[in-house]
Parts: C-alpha cells; structure tokens; sequence
C-alpha cells in the first residue's frame, strides 16, 4: 500500500507504508541526529582535504597537513635508537663477564635478548625455552656443548652443524644401518646404556658394557658421562634429548642422530647475540 493519509490519532501524515495494519509515520528526524550528520560530513571533506586519503595510480594524496604514519613510526624508532645509542656501544665493547657484572649493562642484556629470543629461537626451544624431542631444554643444567657464558655465545654465534666455517661439528655413527654392530649388539649395549641412569653397578654386569667400551668411550668417556667439547651427552643423567626409553635408544644407536642449530653472527648483530647469550645463561641452567 502507498497511498499517504493523515494518521487519526497524531495527525502526522503517514509515508503510506503498511505492514500488518501499523503505518508509518512521516516524522522529521531529529535535530540533533542532522546537525551530528551534517558535522561529519564537513569534518569528512575536511580530512579529505587535510590528510592523506585517496589512493592513486603508483601513489596517493599527501594531504595539506602531509602527515605520515609510517614517518612517524621511523622517527620513534629513530628515537629510541639514539636513547639506547650509548647502552648498544658499551655493550658492544664489554665482555660478557663485563655485562654480566653491570647491573645497567645486564638489564638491557636480559630485555634484548628476551626479546631476540622469543622472535628467534622459540620456534625450536619454546617460548619458555623448555625444548621439546630433538631440542634441548635451556633451563636446566645439561648442556651438550658447554653452559658457560662463552660456550652459549660460541653456539649462537657459530651454531651445530650449521653452514658456517666455525660451526662445531661430531656426528655420532650410524652403528647399525653403517653395519658397525649387529643387532644383537645394539640391543645388548642399549640396555647398558639404560642401565648407566639406574643403581649404581647394575651396568657392569651387563654384556653390553665390552661392547660400550669398544665402540663409546672416545666420545661419552669410559663413564658415560659424555664430553662437551664434542657435543657428547652425559649417559648418565636421566636427561634424553629424544625421549629416552629402549626403543629410542635403540633406533638412536642404529640410525644416530644428528640435530642442527643455525650460526646466528650472519642473521643478528653482535649485540643482539650477546645479549641472547647472557639471556639463556639466566635462565637457571647455566654453568
């Protein structure tokens, strides 16, 4: 229906709209609702006018007031980087024992490399830095390459078996797919191996310690308590960096393992690498 009438009751015409029996009446709208509109109309066409706000074909419209986001944003980091100048250079000239002695050098350490770490490494070692199967835990204190200050800042910087000329490489044979040991021995020196965690001289009476000594020592010591300058673990320890168990031994000592973390000097400055280095060393682990 469109036909307009007067409505009996107010006496507003109606726009001749009817639905189940209810019109709709042909009210002005408010005055304060059109002065909002018509406001933010002029205030529209003035930040048109003002500010950056058309898109061009390789560009866009600068605005009167040439304002820029992405200017503004360089100039705060501009400025925070001319605040931190002084803090970037001692840093860069301290050692890490020098940082780790500063109180004002050590905070600024542990926020960067809190910082550089979650953006960086927690990828692979959690954003708590607990690791996960094939990455070690950076809180407690087994540390297969060495937990001092300079054996960290040596692994970041150069990385384990990275491509970098400086990285630390010892890969562990492949004792059974390389034919080294049968099966039967494989399975007899993982059983020692799983017996060096449990009662003290339980191993000893084991068949696969002759085989350990034979085939282990040069790398895990006649204890099996591992050797950090070649990245061997401590056998010794209930710490397994792929789970442990006999299974897992057994297909570790078959197959071998060989994880690699990347050399970091190529990707982050010398600063930022301290400053991680100095950050997994608080962690709690550290030696």
């Amino acid at each position: 229906m469109t036909d307009k009438n007067i409505d009996d009751v107010s006496g507003v015409e109606t726009t001749g709209h009817e639905w189940d029996g209810i019109t709709e009446l042909d009210n002005p709208m408010p005055r304060w609702w059109l002065w909002s509109y018509y406001i933010s109309v002029i205030w529209a066409i003035g930040c048109w006018i003002a500010m950056p706000a058309w898109p061009l074909v390789s560009d866009y419209t600068r605005g009167l007031l040439g304002y820029s986001q992405r200017a503004q944003l360089s100039d705060e980091i501009a400025a925070v980087k001319a605040g931190q100048a002084d803090l970037v250079a001692r840093t860069a000239k301290a050692s890490l024992a020098e940082i780790k002695s500063d109180p004002e050098l050590l905070e600024y350490a542990l926020a960067g490399g809190r910082s550089a770490f979650s953006v960086n490494c927690s990828q692979c070692h959690g954003s708590g830095a607990s690791g996960s199967d094939g990455y070690p835990n950076l809180n407690d204190d087994d540390w297969l390459w060495g937990g001092t200050l300079e054996a960290i800042h040596t692994t970041i910087q150069y990385g384990i078996r990275s491509d970098h000329d400086d990285s630390r490489t010892n890969d562990m044979p492949a004792f059974g797919t390389d034919e080294i040991l049968n099966p039967q021995q494989v399975d007899a020196v993982s059983d020692y191996i799983l017996a060096l965690s449990g009662a003290d001289g339980v191993a000893d009476s084991l068949p696969g310690k002759a085989i350990f000594v034979e085939n282990c020592v040069d790398c895990h010591g006649p204890k099996g308590i591992g050797n950090q300058e070649l990245g061997a673990p401590n056998l010794r320890d209930h710490i397994w960096l792929y789970q442990g168990g006999k299974a897992m031994t057994v297909d570790i000592i078959t197959n071998s393992r060989a994880g690699m973390m990347p050399d970091w000097a190529d990707r982050l400055d010398q600063v930022t690498v301290k400053q991680l280095a100095v950050y997994v060393h608080s962690l709690g682990g550290g030696e």
